[in-house]
C-alpha cells in the first residue's frame, strides 16, 4: 500500500491517471466549449435573420409598395411612359392612293454637358436649315450644364432627313480630320437629333377641303381640324398605351409594337377629284366669281366620287389658314355653308306634285305674267307671260308663276311634307365635320306667311347647302330612292379591311316618279338646246339662279346672284349626279349661262375616266 493512503472511508482499490490522459481530457473539454460557441453564434445570426425578415414582411405589408398594389399602381421602382400617339391612321383614295400619311422628320438639340464649341454648332445649323436665328442657337449651345435645371435644349423641330444626312456626315468629318483637343478646332460633340413621324400631304392641295389636317407642328396637343381629319380623328389616333419600364435593366424586355390608328379609304377618285378642282378653278377665274364648289356622287350608291370646294388650302401649310380663308369664310363650302338655290329647286317642287298626282306632264298652266300670293304678285324671272305651258314647259322655261301655282294645288301641308321627306330640313349626316344646315319656315312658324308657300317652290326664302341639294336630287336619279351621302368607303383595322355599306335613308317619291321626271328634265334641255348638253350622252338637268339677300338693305340685292345647275346621266342607266354652284359670278349673272357650261365640262371628262360609253353603243350592247 502507498503510504498516506490509507484513509477511513477510502475504496480499497485506487485507480491512478496518467498524465498524458489528464491532457487529453483537457483538450476534449476545449473542443466540446468551442462547438457549444459555434452552435450559439449560428443560432444568434438565425434569429436576427428572422427578425430582419419579420420586419421586411410587416414593412411591405404597411409600406408604400403595399399601398401602390392596393391602389393597382406601380412601384415606385418602376418607371411608367405613356405613349400618347401611336401613328397615325393613313388616308387614301379609292384606288389605293395616298392622301394623308406620316413622314419622319427630327428633333434637333443640344447635349450641354457635351458641347465643346457653340459657335460651330450655331454656324452649321444657321447655313443648314431656313429660318435659323444664329445668335439665338449660340446662345442655347453656350448654357452651362447644370445637372437639375439645363441638361438638354430644343433647337428645331421638322427637320428633313436630308438635311440630317448632312449634319451627321460633317460630324464624322469632325471626328476623323480634325484635333479634338484643340479647343478652337471646329466639333459638333452636344449635337443631337432624334427621330418622330410627322403628318404629311403629298398631293397638297388635291382633295384638301375633305380631308382637313392634322396640327402636327402642335407635337403633344395635335388635333384633328376640318373634313375626315376632325371626324375621325380618334379613330385616326389610335389608342395610347401604358408601358411600364423597370429602373433594373436586368427586368428590361422587348418593347411592345404600339398598333397604329385606323386607316381609312375615302370613296373619291384622286383623278375625278383632281379634274374636278381644276375644271372649278378656271370656271370661278373666267366667271369672276367670289368662289364655288363641285360635287359628283354615284345616286346609286351615295358615294362622293368628288367634291371640290374653291378656295383651298396646301395641308402642309396649314398655318396659312387665316390667308386662305378670310374671316366666317367656311373650309368645305359644300357641307359648310347654306344659300337660296334659285330654280334647281323647282325639280323638288314638281317631283313632290307629280308623286301626290296633283299634276301630270300634261297638265297645262295659262302663264299670264302674274299670279297673286298673299297680296303679292309673284312675276316671271325675265317678267314674262307665256301662255299656255305644259309641266314640262313650265320647267324647260323655268317660270316661276307656274311653279307657284304648281305648290298651290299642292296645299302647304303637303309640300312641306315632300320637303321634309327630301330632308330640306335637317342635315345629311355626311361622315365630314363642319355641316350645316338652315332651319326650314313651316306654316306655323313666325317667319312664315302665305307668300313663303310661293317663293319656296322656286328656291327662294330657303337655304340649303349644296350636299343637301344634291343629296335630294339624287332619288330623282335613283327610281326616287335617296341614298346616304358618304366619303368613307371603308376602314382598315389590325390588317383587316371593313366596308361600309350603302345605306337607303328615305324613298320620297316613286320610280314612276322619278322615272317620268327624268325624262321630262332631259326633254327640257333638248329642247331649249341648253349649254349642258353632253354630245353622245343623254342627261337630264336643271339650271338655278338664286338672289342674294343684301344684310344691311334686308333686302334682295340687284346684282348679285348665285349661278347652280344639278344634273345626272345617262338618263336610261345614271352613273353620275353632278352639283355645281358658283357664288356671285361677275360675268354673268344667270345659271344658264355660268353653271350649264360648267356641268358639260365636268360630264365629258367623267364619261371618259369612268369608260361610260356613248349612249349609241350602250344601246346597241344591250339591244335597246
Amino acid at each position: 500500500m502507498t503510504p498516506g493512503n490509507n484513509l477511513p472511508g477510502a475504496s480499497a482499490s485506487v485507480s491512478h491517471i496518467d498524465p498524458a490522459s489528464s491532457a487529453a481530457l483537457q483538450k476534449q473539454g476545449k473542443v466540446y466549449s468551442s462547438s457549444s460557441m459555434r452552435i450559439n453564434a449560428i443560432a444568434i445570426f438565425l434569429t436576427v435573420i428572422a427578425i430582419l425578415i419579420t420586419f421586411k414582411i410587416i414593412s411591405i405589408q404597411n409600406g408604400e409598395l403595399a399601398e401602390a398594389i392596393k391602389n393597382n399602381e406601380q412601384p415606385q421602382y418602376n418607371f411608367i411612359e405613356e405613349i400618347k400617339y401611336p401613328e397615325r391612321g393613313s388616308i387614301y383614295d379609292r384606288w389605293g392612293h395616298l392622301l394623308a400619311g406620316n413622314k419622319t422628320v427630327y428633333e434637333v438639340g443640344v447635349e450641354l454637358i457635351e458641347v465643346k464649341n457653340p459657335k460651330t454648332i450655331a454656324d452649321t445649323l444657321s447655313f443648314y436649315l431656313d429660318d435659323i436665328d444664329y445668335e439665338e442657337v449660340l446662345r442655347i449651345t453656350s448654357i452651362k450644364y447644370d445637372r437639375e435645371r439645363a441638361v438638354y435644349h430644343v433647337i428645331v423641330d421638322s427637320v428633313e432627313q436630308e438635311v440630317i444626312i448632312k449634319l451627321e456626315d460633317l460630324m464624322i468629318k469632325y471626328k476623323n480630320e480634325i484635333d479634338q483637343n484643340d479647343e478652337d478646332a471646329p466639333n459638333l460633340s452636344g449635337l443631337t437629333w432624334r427621330s418622330y413621324l410627322e403628318r404629311s400631304y403629298p398631293e397638297h392641295t388635291i382633295a384638301a377641303n375633305i380631308i382637313g389636317f392634322y396640327a402636327f407642328h402642335d407635337r403633344y396637343s395635335a388635333q384633328g381640324h376640318y373634313g375626315i381629319e376632325e371626324k375621325f380623328n380618334d379613330r385616326l389616333a389610335g389608342k395610347p398605351k401604358k408601358i411600364v419600364i423597370p429602373n433594373d435593366p436586368n427586368q428590361i424586355e422587348e418593347m411592345p409594337t404600339i398598333p397604329p390608328g385606323e386607316s381609312l379609304v375615302l370613296t373619291i377618285d384622286r383623278e375625278i377629284q383632281s379634274t374636278v378642282e381644276k375644271i372649278l378653278d378656271n370656271a370661278v377665274a373666267y366667271n369672276e366669281a367670289k368662289s364655288g364648289t363641285i360635287i359628283v356622287m354615284d345616286p346609286k350608291t351615295g358615294e362622293i366620287l368628288a367634291m371640290a370646294s374653291y378656295p383651298r388650302l396646301d395641308l402642309n401649310e396649314y398655318g396659312n389658314l387665316g390667308e386662305v380663308f378670310p374671316s366666317n369664310t367656311p373650309f368645305n363650302k359644300a357641307i359648310g355653308e347654306t344659300y337660296e338655290p334659285g330654280s334647281v329647286f323647282k325639280v323638288i317642287t314638281m317631283a313632290a306634285a307629280l308623286d301626290a298626282g296633283v299634276v301630270t306632264p300634261e297638265t297645262v298652266y295659262n302663264d299670264e305674267g302674274g299670279i297673286l300670293f298673299g297680296g303679292e304678285v309673284i312675276t316671271n324671272w325675265d317678267y314674262s307671260a307665256n301662255g299656255e305651258q305644259t309641266m314640262k314647259e313650265c320647267l324647260q322655261n323655268s317660270l316661276n308663276t307656274c311653279l307657284s301655282w304648281v305648290a298651290r294645288q299642292l296645299k302647304p301641308e303637303k309640300f312641306y311634307f315632300y320637303l321634309e321627306e327630301f330632308g330640306i330640313d335637317r342635315r345629311t349626316n355626311i361622315d365630314l365635320a363642319g355641316e350645316v344646315n338652315w332651319p326650314l319656315s313651316t306654316p306655323g312658324d313666325d317667319k312664315w306667311t302665305e307668300i313663303s308657300l310661293a317663293t319656296n317652290s322656286f328656291g327662294q326664302g330657303l337655304a340649303v347647302t349644296p350636299i343637301q341639294m344634291i343629296t335630294a336630287v339624287s332619288a330623282i336619279a335613283n327610281d326616287g330612292k335617296m341614298m346616304a351621302p358618304h366619303i368613307v368607303r371603308a376602314s382598315i383595322n389590325n390588317g383587316q379591311l371593313y366596308n361600309n355599306t350603302p345605306q337607303i335613308i328615305n324613298t320620297p317619291i316613286s320610280a314612276e316618279t322619278a322615272c317620268t321626271l327624268s325624262e321630262m328634265l332631259a326633254a327640257a334641255l333638248e329642247d331649249g338646246e341648253s349649254r349642258a348638253l353632253v354630245p353622245g350622252y343623254r342627261v337630264a338637268g336643271k339650271t338655278g339662279t338664286g338672289s342674294i339677300v343684301d344684310p344691311e338693305e334686308e333686302t334682295y340685292h340687284p346684282e348679285k346672284t348665285n349661278a347652280s345647275f344639278v344634273g345626272w346621266g345617262p338618263v336610261e342607266d345614271p352613273r353620275f349626279i353632278v352639283y355645281v354652284w358658283l357664288q356671285e359670278p361677275e360675268r354673268n349673272d344667270w345659271g344658264s349661262i355660268v353653271a350649264a357650261p360648267v356641268f358639260r365640262e365636268v360630264v365629258q371628262r367623267l364619261v371618259i375616266i369612268l369608260n361610260i360609253p356613248p349612249d349609241r353603243i350602250r344601246n346597241e350592247i344591250y339591244g335597246r
